[in-house]
């Protein structure tokens, strides 16, 4: 028998997974208690802004995916907000700013979250916004246990949390010991707020929820975002700035429910949001892949991942060079997709010899780039890693499958606590993600009012060859793309049927391309390997010229997963950092 962490969980009634188990087990309470995948999905991920507080928040994005079994259709809610009206590249100048800062209130852009969760319920569930709030307010309220990821992380903010972020600090300082509760009062409040406001409304179910989410963006709480950003911050330039989000660029905003993008890979079809995501990367590197026989040469083979890496850059460098939001510019997708051009892009893998030079096929870098990372590596890996090392932030994930064959993958991020302050009133703070943006002029992902920055995040939706349908998603920056691609290859290439055994597998990840995040530094041929993976074969990734890096044995990713198939859901989570589960119902 092989072994597995953990087992992976069947059942006939709906299967959940989330970033932290207490949100598994209330998305599972709502499919007990008939609710289907869009209610547990938006139980969840309102849970996860209470028990992940540096994974995500509520002024933070959600990107999702949604399979609609009704309608035998997917779609994708953006979740990702744009950027203020007076974020523009002449603000930024004025400022002295060459490159958008990671912390503090200059990055924020408009708070998209709640929009998102709001437009998943209202459009494809069944609930009340009051009843997919409740589990998260009473967590909020009553608290949660604090467990160690969490801890590690806030340790190392506290510091700053106690030197500069009173408000922060009054929340998370001092640490609580494992198993004491962690309350937020202030986000049971604005919970309370927002189901007040649904009751006070009439009309259907949706126009309550919409009210509900009026109340937010165009009520007293975005005033009060208005009037915390105006104070100035210092962030990672060295010096102090005020936030350009305002009450008005709130009130203006609407999400967008769109096509996913698509493509087909060895029997298989996977949707992917689009280029304003990184998501279509996932999807160059299924086309590029496809002209090689990796069942051949063997799950876990030098040969097999060293393919895959020298892929793996090739689809990350066009990421870089024409990847944008595409109400602002024309990503040629078709282009990039077609047999043609992946013929084009496949020549240049050398089977023998690891690429150093970052290749894009179409377009052009923003100017200066690539930044180098200094010789001997750069930023540790997402999560834990880097996030206890250097309280960088990180994003959390969640899928959900309901009886009726629906499917939901979202990928929360954004406002996390470790790199701005919390705003008193709310419990919470506004998110960094402009960072994602380039100020260089002629390049498409280049800053402007109104537009939404490149985003790494990424959910995925799978027709698998054998029937199953699969939500599936990891945490992790630029390496989600990756991390969740070594378990979709798990399945569909080298013939693991069972989703525990794939997500156990030893992870690896690429950071040859340049980093999404500040100061958006390259570290050409980095290869950063799980070091369960059996060292000769790590021995011939280096000499074909791979920088291999060993990592923890269990340091990378944490996908999640759940799948449906002829009335049988299956459900699996990462065991890495002890924090994310899986349920299935009988």
């Amino acid at each position: 028998m092989r072994f597995a962490t953990r087992p992976t969980l069947r059942g006939y009634g709906g299967a959940v997974s989330a970033g932290h188990h207490l949100a598994t087990q209330i998305g599972a309470e709502q499919l007990a208690g008939g609710g289907n995948a869009a209610d547990a999905a938006c139980a969840m991920g309102f849970a996860l802004q209470v028990l992940e507080p540096t994974q995500n928040g509520p002024a933070g994005e959600v990107p999702i995916l949604v399979y609609d079994a009704a309608e035998d259709r997917s779609w994708a809610i953006s979740g990702q907000g744009p950027a203020p009206a007076a974020a523009t590249l002449a603000a930024m100048r004025e400022r002295g700013v060459t490159s958008i800062p990671a912390d503090g209130l200059l990055s924020a852009t408009i708070p998209a979250a709640l929009d998102a969760w709001c437009r998943l319920l209202e459009r494809f569930g069944t609930r009340r916004l009051e009843d997919v709030l409740a589990p998260a307010r009473g967590l909020a309220a009553r608290g949660f246990p604090m467990y160690p990821f969490l801890q590690s992380i806030l340790r190392f903010c506290e510091p700053r949390f106690r030197a500069e972020w009173p408000s922060s600090a009054s929340l998370y300082s001092p640490v609580r010991e494992l198993g004491a509760p962690q309350t937020n009062p202030a986000l049971a409040g604005f919970f309370d707020a927002l189901i007040r406001a649904e009751r006070a409304a009439n009309g259907s179910r949706e126009t309550r929820i919409r009210a509900a989410r009026n109340f937010f963006y165009r009520g007293r709480p975005a005033e009060q975002i208005e009037r915390f950003v105006a104070q100035p911050v210092r962030d990672g330039t060295g010096r102090a700035h005020a936030g350009l989000l305002t009450a008005q660029d709130l009130a203006g905003y609407e999400g967008r429910i769109e096509e996913p993008v698509e493509t087909r890979y060895r029997g298989a079809r996977v949707w992917k949001c689009g280029p304003w995501s990184q998501g279509p990367v996932f999807l160059q590197q299924l086309r590029l892949l496809e002209g090689f026989d990796l069942a051949a040469m063997g799950a876990g083979s030098a040969d097999a991942l060293h393919i895959w890496a020298e892929c793996a850059k090739l689809a990350f460098a066009d990421r870089e060079t024409v990847y944008a939001d595409p109400c602002f510019e024309k990503v040629p997708l078709d282009h990039l997709l077609s047999e043609a051009y992946t013929r084009e892009r496949r020549a240049l893998v050398d089977p023998e010899q690891a690429s150093l030079a970052l290749r894009p096929g179409i377009g052009r870098l923003p100017e200066g780039w690539p930044l180098l990372a200094p010789a001997g590596g750069g930023e540790p890996a997402e999560p834990q890693s880097l996030a206890a090392a250097l309280g960088r932030r990180d994003t959390t994930q969640l899928v959900a499958a309901d009886a009726a064959g629906n499917l939901i993958c979202a990928t929360p991020s954004g406002a996390w606590v470790p790199t701005s302050p919390v705003i008193p009133e709310l419990g919470f703070p506004v998110g960094t993600r402009a960072q994602m943006f380039v100020l260089d002029p002629e390049h498409p992902n280049a800053l402007a009012p109104g537009k939404r920055p490149r985003t790494t995040l990424s959910p995925s939706l799978a027709l698998l060859a054998d029937g199953r349908r699969m939500a599936f998603g990891t945490p992790g920056g630029d390496q989600q793309d990756q991390w969740a691609l070594h378990f979709f290859l798990a399945l569909v290439d080298f013939g693991v049927a069972d989703l525990q055994e794939a997500i156990d597998a030893p992870m690896l990840h690429s950071s040859h391309m340049p980093s999404s995040f500040h100061p958006r530094r390259a570290q050409p041929g980095a290869l950063t390997v799980e070091s369960r993976l059996d060292a000769g074969v790590m021995a011939e990734l280096a000499r074909r010229g791979h920088r291999v890096q060993p990592s923890g044995p269990w340091d990378q990713g944490r996908v999640l997963a759940v799948t449906h198939a002829g009335g049988r859901f299956e459900a699996a989570a990462s065991p890495r950092f002890q924090v994310a589960y899986a349920a299935a119902l009988p």
